[in-house]
């Protein structure tokens, strides 16, 4: 399996086992959730709209996962995340990491991301360490990006899951940095669209990896939208953390949704096709 160079570091670091995987079948509901502000249990949403008004805040997304079965000796995450923006081309409020981008410093990962006390548990209880990886623009074509992190625990401390719990992966800090004034980004009211492409959860035995690419609760637990995005046609197949093939559409959404709107199983099913 193909494993890229720039990605060899921080792996390295983790000391954890963090490639190789194979996706397992699974009889119920296991899948991966993301939401804006909490996990999907303790109500997360699916929408985040800003006036695009401030340089000051930020926004967090957090995301999760849930099992079928239990797994013991968890040591890893590799997360991979897809955006798509509803314009020709990804604007520059939305250029991160790379040297020279606009808002280069602006994405954070939040490897234990504080939220309110609920249902969910954070899957590394605090011991994780790690970060982003790469944010490649244009991947899936113009005004896209795909996002891959990285994220584990020392093996003195490898977390046991339960299949009752939705478990935290961890999040991503959107700052509102440069979005007015002098010096400010375009394009922060633009409706942008984020998949929760694949999670691949790792072990010391890479035969006892799990790779998630589908969602946890309904198919659109795994997609969250900014400034009233919608998404459509979505195709999304990964045979590892590395190797997916992930295409979608994002719009306007006709109808704005209310921040807390929960889809149909009707509207869910038109993702699809």
């Amino acid at each position: 399996m193909f494993r890229p160079p720039y990605f060899a570091p921080l792996l390295a670091m983790l000391a954890v086992s963090l490639l190789a995987s194979t996706s397992l079948a699974a009889p119920t509901l296991p899948g991966i959730n993301i939401r804006w502000d909490d996990c999907l249990a303790d109500g997360g949403i699916a929408n985040k709209s800003f006036a695009c008004d401030s340089n000051a805040g930020s926004d967090l997304i957090v995301m999760s996962v849930q099992l079928d079965r239990g797994m013991t000796d968890v040591s890893g995450m590799e997360i991979r995340i897809s955006l798509k923006a509803a314009a020709p081309a990804l604007p520059a409020w939305w250029e991160f990491m790379k040297p020279g981008t606009c808002r280069q410093n602006s994405l954070c990962w939040v490897a234990s991301p504080a939220v309110s006390a609920g249902s969910c548990a954070d899957w590394g209880r605090g011991n994780e360490m790690g970060g982003l990886a790469s944010y490649r623009i244009d991947e899936l074509g113009p005004g896209s990006a795909v996002l891959l992190i990285a994220s584990g625990v020392a093996p003195s401390v490898l977390a046991t899951f339960d299949p009752t719990t939705e478990y935290i992966v961890g999040g991503l800090k959107l700052e509102h940095a440069k979005t007015v004034g002098s010096g400010s980004c375009g394009g922060c009211d633009v409706p942008v669209c984020i998949l929760f492409t694949s999670l691949n959860v790792t072990t010391p035995v890479l035969a006892n990896n799990r790779l998630f690419t589908q969602g946890a609760n309904s198919v659109d637990s795994q997609l969250i939208h900014w400034q009233n995005g919608q998404t459509t046609s979505v195709v999304n197949t990964c045979t590892g953390t590395f190797n997916c093939n992930t295409q979608f559409d994002c719009s306007l959404a006709l109808a704005s949704p209310t921040a807390a709107r929960r889809s149909t199983w009707g509207a869910v099913k038109s993702l699809y096709r």
